[in-house]
């Protein structure tokens, strides 16, 4: 798998130039039309994490890759990608316009944490359909971006956050049925959000020397400072399913990644993903996934060739 994606990586991969503000103190914005990076010109992304945040609004259809999550998009979406989890789009070649903001942590850091909300964390939506009129107001948010970012106006990147924040405020009371599901309103919710960003963060892996190191719930109770059953506990009430669960469900989604879209050895993701034998992870991967890592890995090949 790919390191994660920096700032400068995405403007080299997207641009032949790289802005001049990318380091100051204040952190870094941008926004852009979408409509340059998509159809005959648009480039295969992989699927990573990145180092920045990124609001995007689209028109048209598409599939979303985030963590163990596929989301299609079928008319219009507002779409949040943060630096914790690893994403991608496909089937892109349906997507008629839209318009995409990135920033880094650096540039809200001193206006509050937006972490906390639900479309930042590891159980949130980060995607919210549109209707048509809802993809109007937020195109009138992004052409103000446009416009203000080309100003002369001394305090231009303040507007652009206040911008930034009614784009995520907007889609929030849009969603109040998922912000209340993944709001963290007691103590067993904020441990289960807990283990499910460790667990999160631990991918994807970087490359054929990487390790996964929390792989049991007891290593991840030990990380969270808390009691193995007050973890299991606390995850099978508020996702309905085992800590054991949920780990092995999203190692075998990495590992579906990697068989598809690396060249590593079956030996090398084992031990990438904390296997101490190759036979121990082919034993796993069938279980999850009722087919052998090899045969998986043909299929993909097939059906991408």
């Amino acid at each position: 798998m790919d390191k994660h994606e920096s700032l400068t990586d995405f403007y080299q991969r997207k641009f032949d130039w790289i802005p001049e503000n990318l380091t100051k103190d204040w952190g870094h914005f941008n926004v852009f039309k979408l409509d340059p990076f998509i159809g005959a010109a648009a480039q295969p992304v992989p699927y990573r994490r990145r180092d920045f945040y990124k609001i995007t609004l689209v028109k048209g259809q598409g599939k979303i890759f985030f963590a163990n999550k596929v989301i299609e998009v079928k008319n219009q979406a507002i779409v949040f990608s943060n630096p914790f989890i690893p994403y991608k789009w496909e089937n892109t070649d349906q997507i008629h316009t839209g318009y995409f903001c990135i920033f880094n942590q650096l540039f809200f850091s001193q206006f509050g944490n937006i972490n906390a909300y639900s479309i930042y964390q590891p159980t949130g939506i980060p995607v919210v359909e549109l209707s048509i009129e809802g993809y109007a107001h937020f195109e009138q948010i992004f052409e103000k971006m446009l416009s203000e970012i080309e100003s002369d106006y001394l305090h231009k990147y303040d507007v652009l956050r206040s911008l930034a924040l009614e784009l995520m405020h907007t889609a929030l009371k849009m969603e109040p049925a998922n912000t209340a599901k993944y709001a963290p309103g007691n103590a067993n919710q904020k441990v289960s959000m807990l283990f499910l960003e460790l667990l999160e963060r631990q991918f994807p892996i970087e490359g054929q020397h990487s390790h996964i190191l929390l792989k049991t719930a007891s290593d991840f109770a030990n990380q969270l400072s808390v009691h193995v059953n007050h973890l299991n506990r606390a995850v099978k009430e508020t996702t309905q399913k085992t800590t054991s669960q949920l780990i092995a469900e999203r190692v075998a989604q990495e590992a579906k990644m990697i068989l598809k879209q690396g060249d590593w050895s079956i030996t090398e993701i084992a031990d990438a993903l904390g296997f101490n034998e190759a036979s121990y992870f082919n034993q796993f991967f069938k279980k999850q996934t009722g087919i052998s890592p090899l045969k998986y890995r043909q299929s993909e090949w097939k059906r991408d060739n």
